[in-house]
């Protein structure tokens, strides 16, 4: 019986079960341990005070290590470069849309928002992006589920919020979708859209029933894209996208980094075949062009 760890919104339950369902149909049992994570217990925080995306996946490795679960499920967006040492991330879904998506209570679309609208989003790549395009909107923090945030919004808290494409699919949501936003005009985060699964590095019995799970062709994009991220140091906590896809030239990978009020940004794309080459060589070329100084270096 393999033992998937898991936070206990609905997401990412909805996420261990998919992998739960999908590893029992090629026969391999599996159980379901959900896990409050640091993330959960603090919503009142901004996510940077409590450690950045890592704060959700703290409490779930840690019961990895210590042999409580054998299979964590993660949105890989969620996950730092660094992991603790011992364990690995053993598989990478199928990427689902990796774009992002506006809710507004109007339905008006990101252009047509009226100046001064509050739009929900706890991403600094978001924020950063978003008053790139429009500096006269107002961006406000907003944690919590996607069943809370969609709450909160129609009790009149914003005039829109931004969420993953990705997560409101997943929930059966994405009938709420006002606008689906251009990777041109908001920058996906790296990983984004991709669920993966982490496992300890001795546990090979486990690592090869995730291995079935595996989709090459987004891995290959999200290495790339990790590469880039950690090209730039490794860190979450900062504004910056990275989205990779397949081209004629191997792959193509586009990223951005900004400042939280969108004042100035560095942007750049290379082609290349190698995932981790092409991730690097962006991020040296977008740190040679400014995006150090940005990331206060």
């Amino acid at each position: 019986m393999i033992r998937i760890g898991t936070r206990g919104s609905a997401l990412a339950l909805w996420q261990a079960h998919h992998v739960r369902d999908r590893l029992a149909a090629l026969g391999h049992a599996a159980e379901i341990v959900t896990i409050t994570t640091t993330g959960d217990r603090l919503q009142t925080s901004r996510l940077e005070a409590v450690g950045g995306k890592a704060a959700f996946l703290k409490e779930i490795e840690e019961a990895l290590l210590a042999r409580e679960v054998d299979l964590a499920v993660h949105s890989l967006k969620d996950v730092p470069v660094q992991l603790p040492p011992g364990l690995e991330l053993c598989a990478f879904l199928e990427r689902a849309d990796p774009r992002d998506a506006l809710v507004s209570r109007s339905g008006a679309a990101l252009d047509a928002l009226p100046p001064g609208a509050r739009v929900g989003t706890t991403s600094l790549r978001r924020r950063s992006q978003l008053l790139a395009r429009r500096p006269d909107l107002a961006p406000a923090d907003l944690r919590g589920n996607v069943d809370t945030r969609l709450r909160r919004l129609r009790a009149g808290e914003y005039d829109a919020i931004l969420l993953a494409v990705a997560g409101l699919e997943r929930l059966g949501a994405a009938g709420e979708i006002t606008q689906v936003i251009p990777a041109e005009v908001l920058l996906p985060a790296p990983g984004q859209g991709v669920i993966t699964l982490e496992s300890r590095c001795d546990d090979a019995v486990v690592s090869a029933a995730a291995a079935l799970l595996h989709h090459q062709a987004s891995a290959r994009s999200v290495q790339a894209e990790r590469a880039f991220l950690a090209g730039l140091g490794g860190g979450c906590n900062v504004p910056l996208g990275a989205f990779a896809e397949a081209s004629s030239g191997g792959l193509r990978l586009r990223a951005y980094v900004g400042r939280e009020d969108g004042s100035a940004a560095v942007r750049g794309e290379r082609e290349g075949r190698d995932p981790g080459a092409l991730g690097r060589s962006l991020a040296d070329e977008l740190l040679g062009r400014g995006a150090a100084e940005l990331l206060g270096r």
